[in-house]
């Protein structure tokens, strides 16, 4: 507990950071559930006999990197364990990922149409002026809970089949590997973070000025040519990425 640990003062390591990798470790091993609360600055104060501006500063980095939330008059809670997420290096639908992280994956279907492309969207997909394109415009939750807000473009000509399909229940890489022309083979991802909208705000429940994990994605076919075109934007508190890197050369050992 967390109470039985000590903080080492003789070292150079802060000890809000010390005192912020104790809470971390205890809700890593079990002994602070999710929304458990935690003890208060005062308790945790006195347990290691340091100020509650220092405690202050490790809680308050806490509920900024996502592991922990405040509720106003009642106390610091533990949040729910951040989503890992690995399609950033494998082909797969978010479904995939949600049932793997053990929750129970939901669409909710925005705008489903079929519009004339942005000059972006037509620059990108490889399209000429005035083509159509299928928008997509989906909300994703894990155990109703937002996660990220998804703006897809398909161009029309090759993807209308999409159209007979309910985007709410189905996802939609496998509707596109029905055709060899329309499957995913390689996709492109450029990956930023940015500060939250007036749009995020609203769709994801988020706080002005939390990070927005945003994924700009191009998916091209066998034959080398761009089939979709998506902007993803991810809770930076309820996500995180994981990428495998493997060396392909030989080091010199000299």
């Amino acid at each position: 507990m967390l109470g039985d640990g000590k903080l080492n003062k003789s070292v150079p390591i802060p000890l809000y950071f010390q005192l912020k990798e104790a809470i971390l470790e205890e809700m890593k091993n079990g002994t602070y559930k999710s929304d458990d609360m935690i003890p208060t600055e005062k308790e945790l104060s006195d347990m290691f006999q340091i100020s509650r501006t220092t405690v202050r500063q490790a809680i308050t980095e806490l509920v900024q990197e996502g592991w922990l939330y405040r509720i106003k008059s009642k106390g610091t809670f533990v949040s729910k364990p951040k989503i890992n997420q690995n399609f950033i290096q494998v082909l797969g639908s978010f479904n995939d990922q949600i049932v793997k992280s053990g929750r129970t994956p939901q669409t909710e279907l925005i705008d489903f149409k079929i519009i004339t492309a942005p000059e972006n969207v037509a620059d990108v997909l490889k399209l000429q002026p005035k083509d159509k394109v299928i928008f997509i415009h989906r909300k994703r939750c894990a155990d109703t809970e937002p996660i990220v807000m998804v703006k897809t473009y398909l161009p029309y000509k090759k993807c209308s089949f999409v159209m007979e399909h309910d985007l709410a229940k189905e996802s939609l890489y496998p509707i596109l590997s029905v055709n060899e022309e329309t499957r995913i083979y390689k996709i492109k991802r450029i990956i930023e973070a940015v500060d939250s909208t007036a749009y995020d705000i609203k769709n994801l429940n988020v706080n002005r000025g939390k990070a927005i994990q945003q994924f700009i994605s191009t998916g091209y076919n066998v034959f080398e040519e761009p089939i979709e075109y998506s902007i993803a934007r991810y809770r930076g508190d309820r996500n995180s990425f994981e990428v495998t890197i493997a060396a392909n050369v030989s080091f010199n050992k000299n």
